[in-house]
């Protein structure tokens, strides 16, 4: 923990992820859930997502920033996640594209001191492929377990990783998939599920492709847990 710090209670969910929407799309259903039965859930969104698509619904990275931001806001105010005592979503701004160039030492720090000081019961990040090969979805994947490994045994939360139920077509990323070991039924969000995803207006591709490829996905969240 950073010094002047203090601890506040665990959280039963932290996610740590590169971009604003990537909470939204394997994870919101779990966190309405847990929030829904008075747990308290954490996001840690690592850059502001300026790097992203715009569907001509603004101009340049700076315009697309500040939509990105509000999105999100709004995303996260639909699971209640930013609305719930106890729970709290913080977002940094290391450069979205380009984490692999950042120097590495800063994102593992970021990650530990979020688990340090949140004490969360479960952290999920993305699997070693990043599930798509996104680099920053990679990247961010090294830092968090890297974060992980540095922390006394006893004091390492439970590590889950978005994992698809089909193994990718892709032969590098089949190489690196992990099956799920966890399978979450979150039909009964389903409605506000929806609703959140739809809040990332400006990545509307994004979700056209999620909901393709993954539409068991919407209804059932599943994960890979590292075994301890």
């Amino acid at each position: 923990m950073l010094p002047g710090m203090t601890a506040t209670p665990g959280l039963k969910l932290l996610l740590i992820v590169p971009h604003p929407d990537d909470e939204v799309y394997g994870a919101a259903g779990t966190l309405m859930e847990y929030i829904a039965a008075g747990e308290s859930c954490g996001l840690v969104t690592l850059t502001r997502g300026e790097a992203g698509r715009t569907l001509g619904l603004c101009n340049g990275p700076d315009e697309l920033m500040r939509m990105r931001e509000v999105e999100l806001a709004a995303c996260l105010e639909v699971i209640r996640l930013t609305t719930t005592p106890g729970s709290l979503h913080e977002q940094h701004q290391f450069p979205d594209k380009y984490l692999k160039d950042h120097p590495f030492e800063e994102l593992v720090e970021t990650a530990r001191e979020a688990m340090e000081r949140l004490r969360p019961e479960t952290v999920l990040t993305f699997p070693p492929n990043g599930s798509n090969g996104h680099p920053d979805h990679v990247t961010t994947h090294r830092a968090v377990k890297a974060a992980w490994d540095s922390l006394p045994p006893a004091e390492r939360p439970v590590l889950w990783y978005y994992a698809s139920a089909t193994a990718p077509e892709n032969e590098q990323l089949r190489a690196e998939w992990l099956p799920p070991n966890i399978e979450r039924d979150v039909s009964a969000f389903v409605t506000r599920k929806l609703q959140a995803i739809a809040c990332h207006r400006s990545q509307a591709l994004s979700t056209v492709d999620f909901i393709r490829k993954y539409p068991e996905r919407i209804t059932s969240e599943t994960f890979y847990q590292l075994p301890s």
